[in-house]
C-alpha cells in the first residue's frame, strides 16, 4: 500500500505546472481563478492539474458559491519531510519565486485577479473583480 501512495503521489510532481501550483498553495487556500491568474494559464488547464494533484492526495477543494477554493489536502500534512524538501527547492527556482511574488501582488489588490482581458466583454468595464481570499497571513504579507 505504501508503494503504490508514494508512486502516485511522486508522479503528480513530475510536471512543471502541478509543481508551480504546489508552491502556490503552500502559501495557502487559494480561490482556483487566481491560481490561473498568477500562472497565466487557461481555467481548463488549471483546472485538469487541480484535478490531479486532487486525485492523488496533495490538494482539497471546497466550493463557496460559484469560486472553488484549493489547498493542501490534509493527508498531504504527513508528507511534511517531502513538502520541506520541495519548499527548500522551489526557493532555488527563479520562475517559482516570481509566481509567489506576482500570487502576493495579486493578494494585495484584493485577489480573484481574473482580468479584464481574460473576461466577456461586457465585464471589461468593471476592472478586476475581488472575492473573498482566505489566507490572512499572505494579506499581511503583501
Amino acid at each position: 500500500m505504501i508503494l503504490s501512495e508514494l508512486d502516485q503521489r511522486l508522479k503528480a510532481l513530475a510536471d512543471p505546472t502541478r509543481l508551480r501550483i504546489l508552491n502556490l498553495l503552500m502559501q495557502g487556500e487559494l480561490c482556483g481563478c487566481d491560481i490561473q491568474y498568477v500562472l497565466g494559464l487557461t481555467q481548463s488547464n488549471v483546472s485538469r492539474h487541480l484535478a490531479y494533484l486532487k486525485h492523488s492526495g496533495w490538494v482539497a477543494d471546497r466550493r463557496e458559491g460559484y469560486r472553488v477554493f484549493y489547498g493542501l489536502a490534509d493527508a498531504a500534512r504527513h508528507w511534511q519531510p517531502l513538502l520541506a524538501f520541495l519548499r527548500s527547492m522551489f526557493q532555488r527556482d527563479r520562475l517559482l519565486r516570481q509566481d509567489r511574488a506576482r500570487l502576493r501582488r495579486a493578494v494585495g489588490q484584493g485577489a480573484c485577479q481574473l482580468r479584464a482581458e481574460a473576461r466577456p466583454q461586457d465585464d471589461a468595464a468593471e476592472g478586476a473583480r475581488a472575492c473573498s481570499f482566505r489566507t490572512s497571513a499572505m494579506r499581511s504579507n503583501a
